[in-house]
């Protein structure tokens, strides 16, 4: 069934039953069609137990990092992990203000 918008807003509640009912209703603005109100098929949701298992914190206490883990690196250590070639770039002057 085609409702124009007007319509929709004034009578949703019904339009909603329509759709839980099987119904396809469907939303003109003019004679464009613009939206369809379906009901959701709540057999095609995943069952709780078929979600992943997320929870916020899970891996608090399973990681850790050394104090010195975000200090600079030394130009020993750039050249060992292969960012040697960062020791001869330029410097960029910060912009004046």
């Amino acid at each position: 069934m085609a409702y124009t918008v007007h319509q929709a807003k004034t009578h949703f509640s019904r339009l909603l039953k329509e759709a839980e009912a099987g119904k396809e209703v469907v939303v003109m603005r003019g004679k464009k069609p613009v939206a369809k109100i379906v009901a959701i098929d709540l057999l095609s949701q995943p069952k709780p137990e078929e979600v992943p298992f997320r929870l916020i914190g899970a891996y608090r206490g399973k990681i850790s990092w050394d104090e010195d883990a975000f200090d600079p690196m030394t130009d020993q250590e750039l050249i060992e992990s292969g960012l040697g070639y960062m020791l001869d770039a330029p410097l960029v002057p910060p912009p004046d203000k």
